[in-house]
């Protein structure tokens, strides 16, 4: 089994409570989450259906360059 790297964003979400993500390199590829935890929990299982999805479709399935990013956006 392949393994995929993807930096992903956590926005949090002051009105509603908890975090949404969003993955840049796979547009589309969203989860959210109460806690910062379930957030990337629920991202790293929406980005594998994501890309299972792509592999079943026969679309390429697009890679980062290796370097890891994690970017919180902290509302002021």
């Amino acid at each position: 089994m392949r393994e995929y790297q993807y930096t992903i964003i956590l926005h949090p979400e002051p009105e509603e409570g908890g975090y949404s993500v969003t993955v840049p390199a796979l547009p589309g590829c969203l989860a959210q989450g109460e806690t910062l935890e379930e957030a990337m929990a629920m991202a790293r299982e929406s980005i594998a259906a994501h890309i299972q999805g792509m592999i079943e479709d026969g679309e390429p399935v697009p890679e980062e360059d290796g370097t890891l990013t994690a970017v919180v956006k902290v509302a002021s």
